[in-house]
């Protein structure tokens, strides 16, 4: 019998059965929506990934069943006999067992009791970044796994796999230069201030970013696809606010929330073992600071130097210096009229930077040889293989453009840096484009 005669009466009126049927489905999606925080489109791949034996998460976060606990994504470390690492969020007051189920490409499966490291920053948040380490024969011909509450593996189709990354070392890489930035949020939409740090800093020599977009404004937007299509950008999905109640700041107390500043730990460390054999070197640091060397022309030849000096480090701490955005050169040079209708900050204006203060020092931010970490914070290094090396002030520094720090400073008392102008032949006609993305 045809769909088309398939009738159902309710009450004085017949509906067909086929049309009952799609309005199920659809209330279902929206169920579906509701609870998991996931949109309709990005619910349809994951409905045909559950139909298959071995099924894998298609979601940058995706709950562990029957926890409060998250997983991220996950990688063979060969350095610690090629366990496999988990990248997780854990709920601190609520662990309890975990279990890895990691299968090979024959679809054999074993379980192993998982050793849960939470991170030792996690700024009194009831979540914090975390590592889950599956230790056990096979581990480095595994292709997928799951974290479980039950060492049950007769459970295993109901699991969400996880895609392991960093099967294989390389001693050669993609990049010399990558990137990373912790999360957008908060419909962020400085659009030239992001447009002339990337320019920048390919001309230093950066060849990939990766950035964490939770949410960001319509015209940044446009910038990303654009770079994106061009190469040089890689983004990653961060729905963190799908999942939790992300916090805008790092101090429980004063902002509140359930993991610190958007999950800003868990994808540092997302971002490091994800570019282990991508990249040679990773810069850690946010979307409105430029690590800026200050001797040499470009980034490649200050880590030669550098590390041709300090050949057992893997990890240099380069300090952050404040330019107030309230304080502008005055002859107006770079006041341009193709920028003044592009949202944000225009950094070449800003060339007075906040003097050093006695009493405090400034905080620093990191270029890292990412196979020498095992995890990071956002200013130090709690877990690494080597030493550290803290880079004079004079031969690299962060230029960070941005809202004051001491404020009551009048113009006469900042110090004049002018580091950013050294870019500006090419920086102007490389940056003229983006008044047509807005």
């Amino acid at each position: 019998m045809s769909f088309s005669r398939l009738w159902i009466k309710m009450g004085k009126k017949t509906v067909p059965y086929f049309v009952l049927l799609l309005v199920s489905v659809f209330l279902g999606v929206i169920l579906i929506q509701i609870f998991t925080g996931h949109k309709f489109m990005d619910i349809l791949p994951a409905m045909h990934s559950s139909s298959e034996t071995n099924k894998y998460s298609l979601f940058s976060i995706t709950p562990i069943r029957h926890s409060k606990h998250l997983m991220v994504s996950t990688f063979i470390d060969h350095r610690i006999n090629k366990a496999i690492r988990v990248i997780s969020i854990i709920r601190r007051d609520s662990l309890q067992p975990l279990y890895c189920i990691y299968c090979n490409n024959d679809h054999n499966c074993q379980t192993a009791e998982a050793e849960v490291q939470i991170h030792v920053d996690h700024f009194g948040f009831p979540f914090g970044a975390s590592d889950v380490l599956c230790h056990g024969a096979h581990t480095q011909s595994a292709t997928r796994v799951a974290i479980s509450t039950s060492a049950n593996i007769s459970e295993i189709h109901n699991e969400d796999f996880l895609p392991i990354k960093n099967e294989k070392t390389h001693e050669s890489f993609m990049f010399n230069f990558t990137v990373c930035i912790s999360s957008l949020f908060d419909s962020y939409n400085n659009v030239l201030q992001f447009a002339q740090t990337v320019e920048i800093y390919k001309l230093l020599g950066v060849q990939h970013i990766v950035i964490y977009n939770t949410s960001c404004g319509p015209d940044l937007e446009k910038l990303l696809q654009h770079y994106k299509r061009e190469g040089i950008l890689e983004i990653v999905s961060w729905p963190i606010d799908h999942f939790l109640n992300p916090s805008k700041g790092w101090d429980f107390m004063y902002h509140g929330g359930e993991i610190q500043y958007y999950g800003q730990l868990v994808t540092l460390n997302e971002c490091i073992y994800r570019n282990m054999y991508q990249s040679k070197y990773v810069l850690l640091n946010d979307i409105d600071e430029i690590i800026m060397p200050y001797k040499h022309a470009n980034l490649q030849l200050l880590m030669e130097e550098l590390q041709q000096q300090h050949k057992d480090m893997g990890v240099f701490f380069i300090e952050s210096h404040f330019f107030p955005k309230t304080q502008f050169e005055e002859s107006g040079r770079f006041s341009r009229p193709e920028w003044r209708n592009i949202p944000g900050v225009n950094i070449m204006e800003h060339i007075y930077r906040e003097p050093d203060r006695k009493d405090l020092d400034n905080p620093r931010k990191m270029i890292i040889n990412p196979r020498t970490v095992v995890q990071t914070s956002v200013h130090y290094v709690p877990q690494k293989y080597g030493d550290v090396f803290f880079v004079a002030f004079d031969v690299c520094r962060i230029v960070h453009v941005r809202s004051p720090q001491q404020g009551t400073l009048t113009k006469d008392q900042l110090v004049v840096d002018k580091r950013v102008w050294d870019f500006a032949s090419e920086l102007i006609p490389n940056t003229r484009l983006y008044r047509h993305l807005v």
